[in-house]
């Protein structure tokens, strides 16, 4: 077995540009998993299958899973089922599936395998036997623009129940990458194919740098002989262990304890930002350390040389907003979703801090909102603010809405960017426990916001998200 870094020196040593191609698989290649099951699980959930198709669909798994018969016939079972639905519906279905579930079962290092790909100007594509509404948002959130896979016949906007040619299986795979291949002008023989399973032997046997990417007992077994790169990388973390469940238990309740005591003291002193600050300061850098979170933190000193600020995070995580705090410790509050004032893991702090919740779906109010956190800059208290609104389900960048920004400019006060690796490696978006591990956040230089106007406001807005993405794309500063 080898390692990552196998893969990257072998990605260094190939031709650059684009005439190298790099070919993903996607079930158990780029996520742990298969996106039928969830696909399945829902329809199952939803009473949306009838019991002649579940049947069906069992037989044709197990003659597919014990029988090495062909996906054909799962496929075609499959889409027979979704006859007469409208693709738009499809597409919204598939966009809930991949937040709900698909998101959290992508292998973190698949991102930075990607972006070696990427700094060497290859082309990559993504290959798979599922179908588009499957693979097209793993595709989008991956930056991967291009798509090899089963597609469904569409007839004025709905599906006819059939595909548009034969399941990408095989090799039928490995005929449709050489075929892309061809007309890309990309070399095979210098070409790179990445699979988990035996049934890609084809194509990773087309090209000229195969990769067996979390292969099965099987493939493990053909690489070896082949002499093939062969390398598992690590699952993401999902789910509730016994460990992680009594550790985020006890860091809760020291969270608690801590503001309490805080509050405490707030009380004798008649001074709520003297409490604040005191649980600011010790509060999330004990609940991380119960968590076994070991913070890395590049450019703190940024994080105090321009006071008040706006602090802007990317939001993917319950734990950012202890990482937030732990950066930022002491004079500051936040603007925060009204919903949070009703989640466990904040509403208590956010008291204590004074945090101003906002009703993102009344406009209006959120203006009004925003005029007392204007105030509290004014007055020496910078504020934190996650411009994306809400957790993300991946390390992708959302969209980045205005608030922070109007805050910033009509205090008059810098925009600190907080750029937080992977804090969704250990807490998932939905996840309620934390796992131990170490977390990596920048701490960038203060942008000014003298001279801004609310009519070159989205090119600013624009510059900042793009520090962002350079930062995260770049990947962490290691020791």
């Amino acid at each position: 077995m080898n390692r990552l870094e196998d893969i990257y020196s072998a990605i260094a040593a190939a031709p650059q540009g684009p005439k190298t191609l790099a070919a993903f698989d996607l079930d158990g290649t780029l996520i742990t998993g298969y996106t039928a099951s969830v696909v399945y699980r829902d329809r199952l959930r939803r009473f949306d299958i009838s019991v002649a198709e579940l049947l069906r669909t069992t037989g044709a798994a197990f003659d597919t899973q014990f029988r090495g018969a062909d996906v054909g016939r799962l496929m075609e079972i499959a889409v027979t089922g979704l006859a007469g639905r409208r693709e738009d519906e499809l597409r919204e279905w598939s966009q809930r599936l991949f937040r709900q579930d698909i998101a959290a079962m992508i292998f973190p290092d698949v991102r930075r395998l990607l972006d070696a790909h990427r700094r060497a100007g290859h082309r990559i594509v993504l290959a798979t036997s599922a179908t588009v509404y499957q693979a097209q948002d793993v595709a989008y959130d991956l930056g991967i623009d291009e798509i090899l896979c089963s597609r469904p016949e569409v007839v004025d906007g709905m599906l006819t129940g059939k595909l548009t040619g034969p399941a990408l299986w095989g090799p039928e795979k490995a005929k449709a990458v050489r075929a892309f291949a061809e007309e890309a002008g990309a070399p095979l023989s210098e070409a790179f194919a990445y699979s988990n399973g035996a049934e890609d032997v084809p194509m990773l046997d087309s090209v000229g740098r195969p990769v067996a990417l979390n292969p099965d007992r099987k493939l493990a077994g053909i690489a070896r002989a082949e002499g093939w790169l062969s390398v598992n990388l690590p699952r993401p973390e999902r789910g509730a262990t016994p460990v992680a469940t009594a550790r985020t238990g006890l860091a809760l309740s020291a969270l608690m304890a801590t503001t309490a005591l805080g509050a405490t003291a707030g009380v004798l002193s008649g001074n709520r930002r003297t409490a604040a600050n005191l649980v600011g300061t010790y509060g999330p850098d004990l609940a991380l350390r119960l968590c076994g979170v070991d913070v890395h933190i590049t450019g703190e000193d940024n994080a105090w040389n321009a006071r008040p600020a706006v602090f802007m995070f990317n939001h993917q995580s319950s734990l950012d907003m202890l990482l937030i705090g732990k950066v930022i410790q002491r004079d500051a509050t936040g603007v925060a979703k009204k919903e949070a004032s009703h989640d466990p893991r904040f509403a208590a702090v956010g008291m204590l801090l004074d945090v101003a919740y906002v009703d993102r779906t009344d406009s209006a109010q959120a203006r009004e909102a925003l005029k007392p956190a204007v105030d509290k800059l004014r007055g020496g208290t910078s504020i934190a603010i996650a411009p994306e609104g809400t957790r993300s389900p991946t390390p992708r960048l959302g969209r980045f809405k205005k608030g922070g920004f109007h805050l910033a400019m009509q205090a008059g006060v810098p925009i600190v960017p907080i750029v937080i690796h992977n804090a969704g490696d250990l807490m998932w978006r939905n996840s309620f426990v934390a796992h131990a591990g170490e977390v990596y956040v920048d701490v960038l230089e203060p942008i000014s916001t003298e001279g801004w106007t609310v009519e070159d406001l989205d090119k600013h807005v624009a510059e900042v998200r793009e520090r962002f993405d350079d930062v995260l794309r770049a990947g962490p500063v290691k020791a």
